[in-house]
């Protein structure tokens, strides 16, 4: 295994002409700068860890981890998108990346990426859809996306299902890049052998491999200490603050106000989340059973645990 430094090269992926839907490219210069890889999620299944981890050794999107660029902002243009990298104020010698969990089950931001990068490397990772999604409802409930109860939830935000869609959106992703640029990983690998699991996807998007510290060994994704908020009201507005100042390119300024733990005074708070009932566990389990099934033919792996 190589050592704790990091080393590889700079991609230059080409640029293709793109379709009118595509005229936010607005210089050569910004196209140059697009990442060759994204690891896509979806959302809850580990992207923050490696996020971290990934951040000594690839350039990746600062300093907020989602530019939602191109499922969200893909109107703001590729000026816009490049500032969110600053690899150019400390010079290149790495692979540059977006670690992105909500492309995952966005069939706009597959086909944008597929016409600016169609090279690009995918990176995908699985949990067990009833964890992974009880984990979104707590962290969108938390942080004032939402307001609803959990069962009306799933009724009234899509993507709680939809990015649990695991094999038919692994299948448009492998159809649109090809199955050799699309590597589809599993969350319980990562949590029984985090090195293990990181080598395989340092490998597959072209980072020398490097040791974890023994502090990187530990996971800390988790929604179980998550709690809702104290006023949703608050919350919500704090958030579109925060939206309003990053579209602004102000992220900074967010970046900063989170690390010195003003989002704490609006996030959670308030009473903690009641535990999933047995038999809506099963249910979601009886929803959810065909993709599993589908993805245990794709990745030849027995997901018996989740069903």
């Amino acid at each position: 295994m190589a050592g704790d430094g990091c080393a590889g090269t700079f991609p230059t992926p080409t640029t293709p002409a793109v379709a009118a839907s595509a005229d936010a490219v607005a210089s050569h210069a910004a196209a140059r700068d697009l990442p060759s890889f994204f690891i896509i999620g979806p959302p809850r299944t580990g992207t923050s860890w490696l996020q971290t981890v990934l951040n000594q050794c690839a350039w990746l999107s600062q300093p907020t981890k989602e530019t939602r660029f191109f499922d969200t902002h893909f109107e703001r243009g590729l000026e816009w998108y490049a500032s969110h990298y600053n690899y150019k104020k400390v010079g290149g010698g790495r692979v540059t990346g977006e670690v992105a969990p909500t492309y995952f089950a966005s069939n706009e931001a597959r086909e944008r990426i597929a016409q600016l990068i169609p090279h690009a490397k995918i990176v995908c990772a699985f949990r067990n859809p009833v964890d992974r999604i009880l984990s979104l409802y707590r962290l969108k409930r938390a942080y004032g996306w939402i307001p609803w109860e959990f069962e009306e939830a799933l009724e009234k935000d899509s993507e709680l299902l939809e990015s649990s869609r695991y094999a038919t959106h692994l299948t448009k992703w492998q159809e649109t890049f090809g199955k050799g640029q699309v590597l589809a990983t599993l969350y319980d690998d990562m949590r029984a052998d985090a090195q293990a699991y990181l080598n395989s996807v340092v490998d597959f998007v072209g980072i020398q491999r490097f040791r974890l510290r023994r502090f990187q060994l530990r996971h800390v994704l988790t929604s179980e200490d998550m709690t809702q908020p104290r006023n949703y009201y608050l919350t919500r507005g704090a958030l579109r603050l925060a939206e309003w100042s990053k579209a602004r390119r102000l992220d900074k300024l967010v970046s900063t106000a989170r690390r010195m733990g003003a989002f704490r005074l609006f996030v959670g708070g308030g009473e903690k989340f009641p535990e999933l009932p047995a038999a809506h566990r099963g249910r979601l389990r009886a929803i959810f059973r065909p993709e599993v099934e589908r993805l245990e033919t794709m990745l030849n792996r027995d997901l018996s645990a989740w069903k």
